[in-house]
């Protein structure tokens, strides 16, 4: 068994480096792994439940997960179809995974108990793990597919933050999902307006990524365009701020002195290994519009008003619609900053809003941006409204309710 575990680690480890030599794209391959570990953790959680298969009682184990078999399981399964995609295209490569496994699982007996229905759990892990690893990992190579790749992301990141890291502490250390579970209905409801409420600036953050920037919110996969729009003009580091008020809200929810140690032991990392190397960089990709902009914006305290480096903009509203009126007189009492709102012409039908960098939103969205101009207290709910999904359902809300799609008057009277 010893033997076993040496094997399952070091021929996967011995792969990756092998496979690196074909190719000098491996920052995609860095993400599927996390990717494909991240996506095993969970699958062991379906596969113990479902009873597809179990592990030997071992050292060094997580879980129940022999380490070492989850690492050489998730190098296997993430990076080495990704550095091999120019030789193996990805529906050989996925073949190839199930042949292995399908070999490889019955020789590791008695490491590994299979059940009667383990070959339908090796499916829906390569389905469901390393499927979307590898196409994260291609798609973050080649730098295309941005949206999906960014969705895909963030996908991974919330179980990382919010279910992977917690698990880990509460096996090291207190606490657990007990706790959460144990609520009542109304207070799970509560702790998931929190958990919204917190996550905000980091959604609003990667959406500024994508669409601002062009990027992603993976170090080595970022936007092509310096951001200082939307939530960077509050604040500099939003996802990690994000991240950490939502680690220390799920420690106290979950009663867990060890997960609250990993928030503060990430915060002090952030704001210092981390941060002297991102600045760095930073500043060499983008030198003086960078440096300005870091001497307006903090990392870890957020101003009211936006900072004087954010994109300058115009939004347009039709004057004789009552709602629009309203919304106009309630920014302009608010004195937006860079932004400068006038009547709409005849050819348009909803409000517009366009950015001095090209970017274009209309309708609730356009109200957003411009919400975004006018503080912290405005800015907030706006990121709400600029969600995928929620700015969808606003404007079906505005439409039918308050303010349908309409010919805003001309200046000559006439629509």
């Amino acid at each position: 068994m010893i033997l076993a575990r040496y094997l399952v680690l070091l021929i996967p480890v011995a792969a990756v480096l092998a496979a690196a030599r074909c190719t000098p794209r491996r920052v995609g391959a860095v993400l599927a792994f996390l990717a494909s570990a991240t996506g095993l953790a969970v699958l062991h959680e379906v596969a113990a439940a479902a009873g597809w298969w179990t592990f030997a009682r071992v050292d060094g184990a997580y879980r129940g997960f022999p380490v070492d078999l989850w690492l050489g399981w998730a190098a296997l399964w993430g990076p080495v179809p990704v550095l091999l995609r120019r030789i193996v295209a990805l529906p050989v490569a996925l073949g190839l995974l199930l042949w292995i496994d399908a070999v490889a699982m019955p020789a590791l007996e008695p490491l590994v108990a299979l059940g009667p229905h383990w070959l339908l759990g090796e499916a829906s892990g390569l389905v469901t793990v390393a499927l979307p690893a590898q196409l994260l990992g291609c798609w973050t190579d080649d730098r295309r597919r941005l949206i999906p790749r960014v969705l895909l992301q963030v996908g991974l990141f919330a179980v990382l933050l919010l279910w992977l890291i917690p698990s880990v502490a509460f096996s090291l250390g207190d606490g657990g999902w007990e706790h959460l579970l144990g609520l009542s209905g109304t207070e799970l409801f509560l702790v998931g307006q929190v958990t919204l409420a917190l996550a905000a600036p980091a959604l609003a953050a990667v959406r500024e990524f994508a669409v601002r920037g062009g990027g992603t919110p993976f170090p080595w996969d970022p936007p092509q365009r310096l951001v200082t729009s939307g939530v960077y003009a509050y604040l500099a580091n939003p996802m990690q701020v994000s991240g950490v008020l939502l680690l220390l809200w799920l420690a106290v929810v979950t009663r867990s002195v060890a997960l609250a140690a990993a928030a503060l032991s990430a915060t002090a990392f952030a704001a210092g290994l981390a941060a002297a190397s991102e600045r760095q960089d930073l500043q060499l990709r983008y030198g003086d519009r960078w440096r300005v902009y870091r001497r307006e914006v903090h990392d870890w305290w957020p101003r009211t008003r936006p900072a004087p480096s954010a994109v300058p903009a115009r939004l347009w509203l039709d004057d004789d619609c009552g709602p629009c009126a309203g919304v106009r007189d309630l920014l302009l009492r608010q004195s937006p900053a860079g932004l400068t709102i006038e009547p709409a012409g005849p050819d348009l039908w909803r409000a517009r809003y366009e950015a001095d960098d090209g970017h274009v939103a209309s309708g609730v969205g356009a109200v957003a941006r411009g919400m975004e101009h006018c503080g912290l207290l405005y800015a907030y709910p706006s990121w709400f409204l600029l969600l995928p999904g929620l700015d969808r359902l606003a404007q079906l809300v505005v439409d039918a309710l308050i303010a349908p799609p309409h010919r805003a008057v001309g200046k000559n009277g006439a629509r």
